[in-house]
């Protein structure tokens, strides 16, 4: 089991950007796929975007593929979350999870059973 810290998080106006970032202890990131999912007030936890051991795969919800990017650094044990383009509806608790069993393609659900989870970060747009 790792234990996952994200920090970046913040208030920034629409338009805006934000850098996450997803540090682990505990464990060797580099042994596992890492997600980032997010919770806004009132409605479920979703996936955003997920990225593999390597970081040769990615995937990502459709309505930030054009504005977020997934990335590691596996020697400084961190996944980023770079997020351009800051909407009002990104308003949420950002997570990440480590132990998805993701390799290639398209993401799932039944992926993220038994991970490991941070404690979140607040993103908060203004419009």
């Amino acid at each position: 089991q790792v234990q996952l810290v994200e920090s970046g998080g913040g208030l920034v106006q629409a338009g805006g950007s934000l850098r996450l970032s997803c540090s682990a202890s505990g464990g060797a990131l580099s042994t596992y796929a890492v997600g980032w999912f997010r919770q806004a007030p009132g409605k479920e936890r979703e996936f955003i975007a997920i990225i593999s051991r390597r970081g040769g795969d990615t995937d990502y919800l459709e309505s930030v593929r054009r504005r977020f990017t997934i990335s590691r650094d596996n020697a400084q044990n961190t996944v980023t979350l770079q997020m351009n383009s800051l909407k009002p509806e990104d308003t949420a608790v950002y997570y990440c999870a480590a132990g998805i069993r993701y390799f290639r393609g398209r993401y799932s659900s039944d992926m993220s059973r038994g991970a490991d989870w941070g404690q979140g970060t607040q993103v908060t747009v203004s419009s």
